[in-house]
């Protein structure tokens, strides 16, 4: 078994991944560094009224707003044309949102508040040493295959990705009006009286939609999917199908009707994006495909670089530590990662076995199901079973 003692890795990101990726390497005799861009770890978890970019001119990460929440509290909105109870919850209790090896503290709630879930990933760094080895407040260097900036290896860690897709990728064209993100939306007011045209509705634009229904005059929720949502909601929201152009302050839809809004609202999901990583690195992001990424996680041009939770649709604490793992143990030399030219043939065929099952390019790290196994077999399944040492 090959000696960690004198390894030296550089954790890029303190969220959730970030802290993970520290706890098992401390716990191996690693020399580790976590860098980290914001002022405090948590990541996403880490709620600022502030948009844009921080004190430091750099922008700012997380994308929580003001009423999402893990928790089960039900909130009344006290509007005359609204006059629902709001249920906020997310689809993970807590009781699979903690690690493995550290779940979160018993309460009697499942469905936690962000803050809790902040103060549970400080209670991991300190109860495992994690938060005296973070270096807060840095702008990233250029980041080397082997981290040559601080000689080190690197892992990327992530929760969220990092810049919002829909601001330079719809084919939306500019608009009279005001156009925002979902990553900059912290509180419904700033839509009081106004008509709005949420874009996508994925669990975001679902949730926000219904929320600033409360203060505005009028929400479109446009989207393609194929069955309508069966949520029932506010009278003063409607559902239309994707924008085929705007004018003005025109949205025209695909079923031929139109509507005059005063903003449009993207809630399109994100991009990968790594702006630290050098050209050297290898890696591209091609329809938001990172690539190439051996089982999603190590860079087959140079595998002393790791990405931590590139997958989505997961149970992310538990993939995190499960990846994190895989690849420490790889380190350890308790397994040797197969060759260059087996690594692209096994990329290569998931990418084939995926398309055949209706996957798109822009899917290539979408989980799912496949978190446990495909449908049609469990030739890639997102498991440790290979080594059964791990």
């Amino acid at each position: 078994m090959a000696s960690t003692t004198d390894v030296k890795v550089c954790v890029i990101g303190a969220g959730a991944a970030g802290l993970c990726a520290a706890r098992h390497l401390l716990a191996e005799g690693v020399d580790v560094v976590v860098l980290e861009q914001a002022a405090q770890l948590g990541g996403t978890w880490v709620y600022t009224e502030n948009v844009g970019y921080d004190s430091f001119g750099l922008p700012i990460h997380t994308s929580m707003y003001k009423s999402l929440r893990w928790a089960d509290q039900v909130l009344t909105y006290k509007y005359s044309h609204f006059p629902y109870d709001v249920l906020y919850r997310t689809n993970l209790p807590k009781e699979i949102m903690g690690f493995p090896d550290f779940p979160v503290p018993p309460s009697e709630k499942s469905y936690l508040p962000a803050k809790d879930m902040l103060a549970f990933l400080q209670l991991y760094a300190d109860t495992h040493g994690v938060t005296a080895h973070i270096k807060a407040c840095i702008d990233i260097p250029s980041t080397r295959a082997t981290c040559k900036a601080c000689g080190r290896r690197a892992m990327g860690c992530h929760e969220l990705r990092s810049r919002e897709r829909g601001r330079d990728h719809d084919p939306l064209p500019l608009r009279d009006g005001d156009v925002m993100h979902s990553h900059d939306y912290r509180v419904p007011e700033i839509f009081a009286g106004k008509r709005v045209a949420v874009i996508g509705a994925g669990p975001s634009g679902m949730d926000i939609a219904l929320e600033i229904c409360s203060v505005t005059e009028k929400v479109y929720l446009s989207h393609h999917l194929s069955e309508k949502p069966k949520t029932v909601f506010p009278d003063n929201l409607e559902q239309k199908p994707d924008v085929l152009e705007l004018k003005g302050k025109t949205a025209f839809f695909q079923d031929g009707t139109s509507a005059e809004v005063d903003v449009i609202f993207l809630c399109t999901g994100y991009l990968y994006n790594f702006p630290f990583l050098d050209p050297s690195c290898g890696i591209a992001v091609e329809d938001n495909c990172v690539e190439p990424l051996y089982k999603h996680l190590v860079n087959i041009h140079h595998p002393t670089m790791c990405f931590i939770g590139v997958p989505y649709y997961v149970c992310a604490f538990s993939m995190f530590d499960l990846q994190v793992r895989y690849y420490v143990r790889a380190m350890k030399g308790l397994f040797r990662l197969p060759s260059k030219e087996s690594m692209v043939a096994h990329r290569e065929e998931e990418m084939r076995d995926r398309a055949a099952r209706g996957f798109t390019r822009r899917q290539a790290h979408m989980m799912g199901p496949d978190q446990v196994g495909p449908a049609r077999g469990a030739r890639f399944k997102f498991t440790l079973t290979l080594h059964p040492t791990v």
